[in-house]
């Protein structure tokens, strides 16, 4: 009996895993597949690229308002970032994500993250 009824138990699995595997996505429609062991993988990639984002974002924001203040005070924009350090207007330059670089423009006062 228990013979039969695994047998029973393994033709049913093997006949529904045999089923029809067609892909009927509608036409037009953009179809990605991702499978779920590389989904913590996809995670990670998004929160990383997230974070670097971020701190391009946060880190311009304060430099352009030192830099506004050190303007307003001194009457021009500062020669370089390190005279930001120097005057205490920041506490020291904010590091960028690898393979980026801060560019400053002292006749303009604007700063930009770049690749290297």
């Amino acid at each position: 009996m228990k013979t039969h009824l695994c047998f029973s138990f393994f033709a049913a699995v093997l006949l529904v895993g045999c089923g029809d595997k067609s892909n009927s996505s509608a036409s037009g429609t953009n179809t990605t597949t991702t499978s779920v062991a590389s989904a913590p993988a996809d995670y990670l990639r998004a929160a990383t690229k997230g974070e670097v984002d971020a701190q391009k974002t946060v880190d311009t924001a304060s430099l352009d308002k030192a830099i506004s203040m050190f303007n307003v005070d001194k009457g021009r924009y500062p020669k370089d970032l390190n005279e930001l350090v120097q005057e205490k207007y920041i506490p020291k330059i904010p590091p960028t994500p690898y393979g980026t670089k801060l560019s400053y423009d002292p006749n303009t006062g604007k700063i930009a993250v770049v690749k290297e």
